[in-house]
């Protein structure tokens, strides 16, 4: 079992900077890509960014040049450094980690971001 704990999530005005963490804790071996993904009240969950165990990352064309998402193997932690914030960026933000072993998939409980104008 993998158990996945956010963090970081606030109230920020428009352009502001927000970074969110992602500890993992269990049975954390042969966890491959981390990501995390947004949703919007009445809108539907998107992927924000991942990175893979190697550091290969994908980004929503959304939120490309704003944000980075950076993960610390040895802390078994991922992160996202939101940066220029807007309000679209408002939503309940959840971290996702996938474990090669069984090809098992983890959810966190999500942590709320909120850009106010």
């Amino acid at each position: 079992q993998v158990q996945l704990v956010e963090s970081g999530g606030g109230l920020v005005q428009a352009g502001g900077s927000l970074r969110l963490s992602c500890a993992a804790s269990g049975s954390t071996f042969s966890i491959n890509a981390m990501g995390w993904y947004r949703q919007a009240p009445g809108k539907q969950r998107e992927l924000v960014a991942v990175i893979s165990s190697g550091g290969s990352t994908n980004y929503a064309d959304s939120v490309k040049g704003r944000f980075t998402i950076s993960r610390d193997n040895a802390k078994n932690t991922v992160y996202l450094q939101m940066n220029v914030l807007k309000p679209e960026d408002t939503a309940v933000y959840y971290c996702d980690a996938r474990r090669a072993f069984r090809q098992e998939e983890y959810w966190g409980q999500g942590t709320q971001v909120t850009v106010s104008s």
